[in-house]
């Protein structure tokens, strides 16, 4: 077995707020805190197969240099509902010089820019 991904790391200026954001995306919970970094993932805990995400509070995150990128695809509906849901839960389009023939949407809830794509994934 190769190596895998098990945690992603975001720096962002409120651990809180993106924590609450990814979890409604992701259908996480909080599964750990350390001081004020926030790990969140899955019901079922570290180590299955997604990764966990470590939200870590940094007072001035580098805004030029996305430090993450994440790929989401939805799971029981098509991107524009998805994209709608995510809009409403608080990302914003980001222009990372995108040329608008691209298949998928770049958002951005705080500071770390993500991408939805068009393809639908199956739930676990």
């Amino acid at each position: 077995m190769a190596s895998r991904i098990s945690e992603l790391v975001l720096e962002c200026r409120d651990p809180e707020l993106l924590a609450r954001f990814w979890c409604e995306v992701l259908d996480f919970v909080e599964l750990d805190r350390d001081g004020e970094d926030i790990e969140i993932g899955p019901r079922e805990g570290f180590g299955g197969a997604r990764p966990t995400l470590i939200l870590s509070k940094q007072e001035r995150p580098q805004p030029e240099r996305t430090r993450l990128h994440i790929d989401v695809n939805a799971t029981d509906r098509d991107q524009d509902a998805e994209l709608e849901r995510l809009l409403a839960l608080g990302a914003r389009p980001a222009d990372v010089g995108q040329t608008g023939e691209e298949t998928w949407h770049v958002l951005d809830p705080e500071g770390n820019v993500f991408c939805l794509l068009r393809r639908r994934l199956g739930p676990l």
